[in-house]
């Protein structure tokens, strides 16, 4: 044990020396929160049912638990991952050295390699699990649903990444106001599909949520990378935010759950929902004002370790994890109802027995992460043959996943 602690004290001071003097502590900090938040939410209120037939399928504890609503309340920290997005682009917008074309290319590609790799590995995977293992269709249609389920913030974050020239331009001109018409749009188009004319509005309507819904945030963090964000402005966002998060709750009946709920008509997160960027705008202004305090927190090497660990293995951790719980609950899923892993999740029981498994699921992604991390290096030695087979994989996938074969 002691020479664990030691190993772990000389890595500590071995990342601390090598950490640049204005390396931005407290965006890394809030990114590697918001990073570890998805992971513990899915693992925490995901399930799995298993049928007669053996297969397991998606179930949520909060069908049965509707007082765990808040724990989604905290766990639900996209907001906080696109403001530092926001952030750090303008950070590295200014810094670039060639073309806008170029820059982008450069930051759409780290983000395309991960998703590319996890999913072409899964294509490969599935008549392998089928055929040499009689894993049920259903259980990998289960499991190809999970996985791809993170990969929509992947291609989410893409596009408004690509709009940060524009947003750069809007946060000059508006400063943090520029995030106000992404927030008055998103409220119109929940007045149409839940207010009086509900009925007369066409189910499609609610999809124009997604970009702003997600864009307000990023919007904000660009602001605040300009310089346009006081700390009056911030203590605005916080109050503004919870209150509206508080109205919307207790007097215009929104879901108290910020993921969606099995059975549930409504849903605040796919597409986002107003109660989404109240969200936001209450955690965006709690992490400006406490910045200042989290960045001197992170100057002690101990908790400055995991931080740069975990943004160095970010999109490994969203498009791997997963996988990490599949791979304890499929083999499980032979055995019967497994406490906590296999099961409805339906009693106080599961839960506990969930935490339990909690440990299980981060040393297995730890595992996976070894191999997986590779993907987000640029593939050097990949040729186009190799890479349009990659891409074929991860199409055929897709299509798998989303239900279409």
């Amino acid at each position: 044990m002691s020479s664990l602690a030691t190993m772990a004290r000389r890595t500590a001071r071995k990342i601390e020396s090598g950490t640049p003097a204005h390396r931005d502590r407290a965006i890394d900090g809030l990114r590697a929160l918001a990073l570890l938040a998805v992971p513990t939410g899915h693992w925490l209120l995901g399930g799995f049912t298993l049928s007669s037939d053996g297969a397991l399928h998606n179930a949520s504890p909060l069908g049965t638990f509707a007082g765990l609503a808040p724990v989604s309340w905290v766990l639900q920290m996209l907001g906080i991952f696109f403001l530092v997005g926001g952030y750090a682009s303008v950070l590295s917008y200014r810094r670039r050295k060639g073309s806008t074309r170029a820059w982008l290319g450069g930051r759409l590609a780290r983000l395309g390699r991960p998703v590319l790799g996890v999913t072409a590995v899964w294509a490969a995977l599935l008549p392998v699990l089928h055929f040499g293992f009689d894993v049920p269709v259903d259980t990998l249609r289960t499991a190809s649903t999970l996985v791809i389920q993170p990969l929509w913030f992947v291609g989410v974050y893409t596009v408004v990444t690509a709009l940060t020239p524009l947003c750069v331009r809007a946060a000059r001109r508006l400063g943090v106001w520029a995030a106000a018409p992404l927030l008055g749009s998103v409220a119109v188009v929940d007045f149409l599909r839940y207010g009086p004319y509900a009925d007369s509005v066409p189910s499609w309507l609610s999809l124009l949520n997604i970009l702003p819904g997600w864009l307000f945030a990023y919007q904000l963090g660009v602001s605040w990378g300009e310089g346009r964000v006081t700390r009056r402005h911030a203590w605005g966002l916080l109050i503004g935010g919870a209150a509206l998060f508080a109205a919307l709750l207790l007097a215009f009946g929104y879901p108290a759950s910020m993921v969606g709920v099995p059975g549930e008509a409504r849903t605040n997160s796919h597409p986002p929902s107003l109660l989404v960027l109240a969200l936001a705008a209450g955690q965006s202004g709690a992490a400006i004002l406490l910045r200042d305090r989290l960045g001197r927190l992170l100057r002690r090497p101990a908790l400055w370790a995991p931080v740069v660990v975990v943004n160095l293995s970010a999109m490994t951790i969203l498009c791997w994890h997963q996988t990490a719980m599949l791979t304890a609950a499929v083999p499980a899923s032979y055995l019967g109802e497994v406490p906590g892993l296999v099961g409805a999740p339906d009693s106080v029981g599961w839960i506990l027995a969930r935490l339990a498994w909690m440990p299980v699921f981060a040393g297995l992604l730890v595992l996976i992460g070894r191999y997986a991390r590779g993907f987000e290096s640029p593939w050097a030695g990949t040729g186009p043959g190799r890479r349009t087979l990659a891409g074929l994989l991860a199409a055929g996938f897709a299509v798998f996943a989303l239900g279409l074969a």
